[in-house]
């Protein structure tokens, strides 16, 4: 806002993330500090606030609200806040290759996808969704151990697996959708 006349003024550029959160710039965050910063700025910019001002306040408006959920669900997820540290960090984005020389880990993948092929069964189902998020949460705490070592080339390839996951977990939605 203008100091002066209080007028919405837009976002800048590349905002740091963390910086508008008000979050310390790490793996490990306070989920309910977050949520709290949240919802105060979104309370401040709502578009519904606007709805009588002059039309860029509104449009300013809608922009803060986008950028402030963007914020809220990058750094809310630990795969997306971790590629986002790394971004910030300058390394080069994950690619899915990061892992490919642990085939151990290939094989457990494809052991699960393979389960995921087969018809639906609700105790296969529910034993997968167990699995992933057990994996899920171990990689998590691998990932805040990388980069409170500030090993970011560790970090990189442990987010590479995560986001395997994040896919087997997409797939095994899909498939509880009932069709």
């Amino acid at each position: 806002f203008c100091p002066g006349c209080q007028a919405l003024q837009p976002p800048a550029p590349r905002p740091d993330l963390f910086r508008l959160m008000d979050c310390e710039r790490s793996f490990r965050i306070d989920e309910r500090q977050l949520q709290r910063r949240f919802r105060s700025l979104q309370r401040a910019v709502h578009p519904d606030r606007f709805g009588r001002r002059p039309p860029k306040e509104q449009y300013y408006s809608e922009q803060h609200s986008s950028l402030i959920n963007k914020a809220y669900q990058t750094l809310l997820n630990p795969l997306s806040r971790g590629l986002y540290l790394l971004e910030l960090s300058g390394v080069e984005p994950v690619q899915e290759t990061d892992c490919d020389a642990d085939s151990a880990f290939l094989m457990e993948i494809m052991e699960i996808n393979e389960k995921l092929a087969e018809p639906k069964n609700e105790d296969s189902l529910e034993e997968i969704e167990t699995l992933i998020k057990v994996k899920q949460e171990e990689l998590t705490r691998e990932v805040a151990a990388a980069f409170e070592r500030d090993d970011l080339q560790e970090a990189k390839k442990l987010l590479a697996k995560m986001k395997y996951f994040a896919n087997l977990e997409d797939k095994l939605k899909a498939k509880k959708v009932p069709s």
